[in-house]
């Protein structure tokens, strides 16, 4: 009787390296431009909006890049499952559980394309914007005044876009921790969190790779600046 009224021991768990370097580092020094060109454009620092936009299409294109070649975690193909499968981990939202991810879950993964692309487009228009004054995007000139502010109106247009995006991204990690008692923060900072010994830890790429990747990157949006 005492046997069968014995609790189940939990499973042993231990730390488990999910996120690499460069992704972590990708995402931080992305908040951080966001950030300043959210500022630049307000205080009209429009050379080094420019920059800034440059920088963030540069790591836009690693991350696209390192999504096919880089850590297990990192690459779309591992984190990108069916809508079905999005849709049905957000109904056991309520739900309290295990952290058991390796990466993105199933719905967050759509949630990251989403972001990449719309901050992609975010960067391409702005390679084709103008101040109406004295600064013109690096581009503009190929595609004529007229269409160049009206590129610009789309440009200021999307970037609200990308704040309610944002804005919903902080308050999925925020319901996360508070309904699921899942740190999401943690991981992206530190690279690891506590996993069941059941999970086999994922593959993480060179760093050596993820700098050739970053180089390739800063080369092609060199090469599409100067194309003006």
């Amino acid at each position: 009787m005492d046997m069968m009224q014995q609790k189940p021991e939990p499973p042993l768990v231990r730390k488990v390296q999910v996120w690499d370097a460069p992704t972590r580092l990708f995402h931080w020094a992305l908040v951080l431009l966001i950030g300043f060109s959210w500022l630049s454009a307000k205080k009209g620092w429009l050379d080094q909006h420019m920059l800034s936009g440059e920088a963030i299409l540069t790591l836009l294109i690693f991350r696209i890049v390192w999504g096919f070649v880089g850590s297990d975690s990192a690459r779309f193909t591992r984190f990108l499952r069916s809508p079905v499968e999005a849709l049905r981990h957000l109904a056991h939202l309520p739900r309290r559980e295990p952290d058991t991810e390796i990466g993105h879950n199933a719905a967050g993964g759509w949630m990251v394309l989403g972001m990449l692309l719309l901050l992609l487009a975010q960067a391409g228009l702005g390679l084709f914007s103008n101040d109406d004054v004295f600064t013109d995007g690096p581009l503009a000139s190929l595609v004529g005044r007229k269409t160049s502010s009206q590129i610009t109106v789309w440009h200021a247009w999307l970037f609200n876009v990308i704040l309610a995006v944002m804005a919903l991204h902080v308050l999925a990690v925020l319901t996360y921790a508070v309904v699921k008692r899942h740190d999401l923060v943690r991981p992206m900072i530190l690279g690891w969190k506590r996993l069941p010994e059941r999970i086999a830890p994922p593959r993480l790429g060179h760093p050596l790779l993820a700098i050739a990747v970053l180089a390739c990157a800063a080369a092609a949006v060199y090469g599409i600046v100067h194309l003006g």
